[in-house]
């Protein structure tokens, strides 16, 4: 039998709202996360972008797959609001999802407006340093 630690992706199995953010990570439901997030239907996942203009359909992914649930998806591009590519703007056109990039303070704000007015909102939010 091995031993050690095991080590499993981050999530939060539950939607709440965004209690800060900056030092390159986020802090909600009484816990810190460094890094990128997404904060879905099913919970706050950890994310693996860092650069809004490398951001690719693969990275949306796991939003795409929960589209029946979300009809609008806000995207923290960081520091400042940067423009999605055609093709993923595209592909969340396609998936029945309204998508609304900003930079991720403004992200943020909003995400926690839309959830205390129960929308069927998500975010995708880079983590900033600031």
């Amino acid at each position: 039998m091995a031993s050690g630690i095991e080590i499993r992706p981050a999530h939060f199995p539950g939607r709440a709202p965004i209690d800060a953010y900056g030092n390159g990570g986020f802090r909600f439901a009484d816990m810190s996360h460094r890094g990128s997030i997404l904060c879905l239907p099913s919970g706050i996942h950890d994310w693996t972008a860092v650069d809004a203009k490398t951001l690719t359909v693969d990275d949306f992914s796991r939003i795409i797959a929960q589209a029946g649930e979300i009809e609008f998806l806000l995207v923290g591009t960081g520091d400042t609001m940067r423009v999605l590519s055609k093709e993923l703007k595209l592909a969340l056109k396609e998936a029945g999802i309204s998508v609304d990039p900003m930079s991720t303070g403004a992200a943020v704000r909003t995400y926690n407006i839309m959830l205390s007015e129960s929308r069927a909102v998500a975010a995708a939010l880079i983590a900033v340093e600031g």
